[in-house]
């Protein structure tokens, strides 16, 4: 994470766990964790720190046998272990969201760092890049939807103090992660906005305003003042601060306050239009929140603008006398004028100090580390340190005098540079400031380029026209001088090819003689044609091109870059004292009673009266009401976030494929539905044509045994009217009435060889 962020992992409390599971409390540690001890208990002398530890731990108590947010070790787990999908599942729960997906971020980017610096495969830090920025754009999103819910409990999740993530703010986690979106955002503007002007209220032409009531202080009084209702944002020693000194009227009862502003808006009302009682009305508000003479001066001079302005008014003062102390002659003693300055970069010195002790780290080296972190911290102590050298020559006699007028005159360019700090606060010159430094970058990886084209070509020149010098460090001068002048376009042209020789004769007859020529000197115009060619044409042009890229890389993004910028600016003149330098020395002496006097009192320091950040201390039933406003908005976003993509034109197109996809394969299913019917049709066809055709031989044969009947019949006629005389035949035909009879004459009557049907 960086910076002064202090994980838990390294606090006194899971120090305490860790102990418990490790030490000799192992057993009943792990009893209550439910877990079974698989590793031998070490044995060896113990050291009272640890039996003092051991004496103190309570382990029935809840905060120390569990993690009580689970949800937040387990993302930090699973994005240091690269699982994106399970961190994103792990951030959907539990509480503090939005600082989840900021610590995720940050780690992300940090860990695309690590990635890119060790050289690894692109395609790590490519990827790691891309989760930080999914989770960047988690946190975007979710301030954007508790914005548009409530805009102050929104600014309260960006101020309220995080407990669980080194007490920092969602504020604080997102400018260590550089998320620019984040800070650029509405909701965060308008905080940054509220903690800038303090309880001013201004609207237009705030800095002539503030510069006027600096200068005249009477005219503090004019200025228009926020009371405490319209700053629900301030930090807890700011609330402190105003319920100790401002003088609390006694409130009336409310019906009594109504009636009389009830009374005193109908009175005013007989007298008045409708336009003039309106603004009556707002009178009659604003009597309550009257604020005392005394309360509007501390305010003043207390807001980060008024602060920002006092500083620029005493630096531009303390330049002007610098100016006059390098300009004018050196006497051997410094003049109060320069006694000023030198006050002014001492208290500078000790301010310096101040904020070293003073930030968040616990460690004096690691608070040295934050420090210097910040790039004008490590210009400004190099600048003070050079101009104690300088004072210190100063005040010795000739020669070293001179030497220290000298350092003055070098270290004052460093305090012109300075003011670049200060066009921050400026819309339009902020990013040119960025795109300033983002060039010195790039120019100095070009430096090198066009170091290694002007030492080929100055060592091959100056060994080529100066081939009997002596050791000498003039030899390194001159190999750099002329060839690094020329690539402004001095080309130094006497001296490319200087004439040598035989001896000259003049117009008046005078006779010059000329050195001799140098061997290989023609070779110098040569190698000097490419080098000014290579330098100035090319070299040049692509370091203006880089330039160009820069600068539209920038101005793309300047406005975010400006509002980022921003708020280091505010925080700092919010922690600095009222007065500048050399004036802050009082501000320290009165720091430094009030710190005596709490140890005097025998008072603990509570860290939060140290903490000068934006940070709102709130209440438990406060922060589970935060907490809750939090999930109510993370539901919310999660439910628009599907209704965008369900009416999204690539969701509709993919739902409106997938529906075309199952009427195909229902039509699909129809057609294999209608073939295999079709088949069953012909099937049945061909049983009915089989069966027709069965039929037919059947009505055929059962006409040939009708026509046979017929035939037999007939025979049996014939037989019977020829025979009918005969008494025999009638007893024998009486004997063939029954079944068998008929049938023995049925078959005697048909030949089998005639009709082989009846064979079968």
């Amino acid at each position: 994470m960086g910076g002064a962020y202090r994980c838990n992992y390294t606090r006194k409390r899971f120090r305490t766990l860790y102990h418990n599971l490790f030490g000799p409390k192992r057993p009943k540690a792990l009893k209550l964790l439910g877990m079974e001890d698989d590793v031998p208990l070490r044995r060896g002398r113990k050291t009272t720190k640890k039996r003092e530890e051991e004496v103190d731990i309570d382990l029935d108590d809840p905060e120390i046998n569990h993690f009580p947010f689970p949800f937040h070790e387990l993302m930090v787990w699973a994005v240091l272990m690269k699982r994106q999908k399970m961190a994103l599942f792990f951030w959907q729960h539990g509480e503090e969201a939005m600082a989840k997906a900021l610590v995720a971020c940050k780690l992300c980017k940090a860990m695309a760092h690590e990635a890119s610096e060790n050289d690894m495969v692109d395609d790590i830090s490519q990827e790691l890049n891309h989760n930080s920025r999914d989770f960047g754009q988690l946190a975007v999103e979710l301030l954007d939807q508790s914005y548009k819910q409530d805009e102050q409990l929104a600014m309260k999740l960006l101020t309220y103090e995080l407990k669980n993530w080194s007490n920092a703010t969602c504020l604080q986690l997102a400018v260590a992660a550089k998320h620019r979106d984040f800070i650029a955002h509405t909701c965060s503007q308008m905080l940054l906005t509220d903690m800038w002007m303090g309880r001013l209220r201004m609207r237009k032409n705030s800095g002539l305003k503030v510069i006027l009531g600096i200068l005249l202080p009477p005219s503090i009084l004019s200025l228009e003042f926020k009371n405490k209702d319209d700053m629900p944002y301030m930090t807890q020693a700011q609330e402190i601060h105003l319920q100790e000194k401002e003088p609390e009227e006694p409130e009336k009862p409310t019906k009594e306050k109504d009636e009389e502003d009830m009374e005193l808006t109908a009175m005013l009302g007989r007298n008045h239009g409708e336009s003039s009682r309106k603004k009556d009305e707002e009178e009659v508000q604003s009597r309550h929140r009257l604020i005392p003479l005394g309360r509007k001066i501390y305010e003043f001079y207390n807001a980060p603008i008024v602060k920002f302005w006092f500083y620029t008014l005493a630096y531009i003062g303390y330049l002007m006398l610098f100016n006059y102390i390098v300009l004018v002659k050196m006497e051997r003693w410094p003049s109060t004028q320069e006694w000023i300055v030198i006050s002014y970069i001492f208290t500078l010195g000790i301010e310096k100090m101040r904020e070293i002790l003073m930030s968040e780290p616990g460690k004096l080296l690691q608070k040295v580390k934050v420090w210097l972190q910040e790039y004008w911290n490590v210009t400004d102590l190099i600048a003070i340190l050079l101009f104690s050298v300088g004072m210190i020559l100063r005040l010795q006699d000739q020669p070293f005098r001179s030497d220290g007028r000298v350092i003055y005159c070098v270290n004052i360019i460093y305090w012109y540079i300075r003011l670049l700090d200060i066009f921050g606060v400026n819309k339009y010159l902020g990013p040119y400031v960025m795109m300033i430094g983002k060039m010195m970058i790039d120019m100095m990886y070009f430096v090198i380029i066009m170091l290694v084209v002007l030492m080929s070509f100055g060592v091959a020149r100056q060994a080529i026209l100066f081939p009997n010098e002596e050791p000498s460090w003039k030899l390194a001068k001159n190999i750099f001088y002329m060839p690094y002048w020329m690539i402004y376009g001095e080309v130094f042209a006497d001296q490319i090819d200087p004439p040598c020789g035989q001896n000259e004769t003049r117009e008046d007859g005078k006779i010059i003689q000329l050195p001799p020529c140098k061997t290989g000197a023609w070779i110098v115009p040569a190698i000097m044609a490419c080098y000014l060619l290579v330098a100035n044409i090319l070299l040049v042009n692509l370091l203006i091109a880089v330039f160009n890229n820069t600068f539209f890389e920038v101005k793309s993004i300047s406005n975010q870059v400006w509002k980022f910028q921003r708020y280091q600016l505010i925080m700092t003149f919010h922690e600095r004292p009222v007065l500048p330098p050399p004036l802050i020395i009082f501000s320290h002496m009165t720091m430094i009673f009030q710190h005596l006097c709490c140890r005097w009192r025998k008072h603990e320091s509570d860290p939060d009266e140290r903490d000068y950040g934006l940070k709102l201390f709130i209440t438990d039933d406060e922060l589970k009401k935060v907490h809750d406003f939090e999930e109510q908005c993370i539901e919310e976003y999660f439910r628009e976030k599907d209704d965008r993509f369900n009416s999204s034109n690539d969701e509709r197109i993919r739902v409106t494929s997938e529906r075309v996809e199952n009427m195909s394969m229902r039509l699909e299913e129809v057609n294999e539905r209608e073939h295999c019917m079709k088949a069953s049709l012909q099937t049945v066809d061909i049983r009915l044509a089989q069966l027709e055709d069965l039929i037919g031989r059947m009505a055929t044969a059962l006409e040939r045994l009708t026509g046979l009947e017929r035939a037999e019949s007939n025979k049996i006629r014939s037989r019977t009217s020829s025979d009918c005389t005969d008494a025999a035949y009638i007893v024998r035909q009486s004997s063939f009435n029954s079944q068998e009879g008929n049938t023995f004459k049925l078959q005697e009557s048909i030949d089998p060889a005639e009709h082989p049907f009846y064979s079968v």
